[in-house]
């Protein structure tokens, strides 16, 4: 294991340089992998699926509707 001292500067710029390295797939799946971390945290009310999505709306297609 290596201890590696740097300023939080030194290691923003650091994690920058290596996400930009990455592809534009690559960038997207960190972005998901994310998100699902960010789902877990656990939280001292944990909201319904109707509470999260409240002021949602979604848009449905008719079957009627060709286009």
């Amino acid at each position: 294991m290596e201890v590696k001292f740097q300023t939080k500067e030194e290691s923003k710029r650091k994690q920058q340089e290596e996400f930009l390295e990455l592809s534009g797939g690559e960038r997207f799946m960190k972005f998901l992998e994310l998100s699902r971390r960010i789902n877990r945290i656990p939280s001292k009310h944990q909201m319904s699926f109707e509470e999260r999505n409240k002021g949602n709306f979604m848009l449905t297609k008719d079957k009627q509707d060709k286009a």
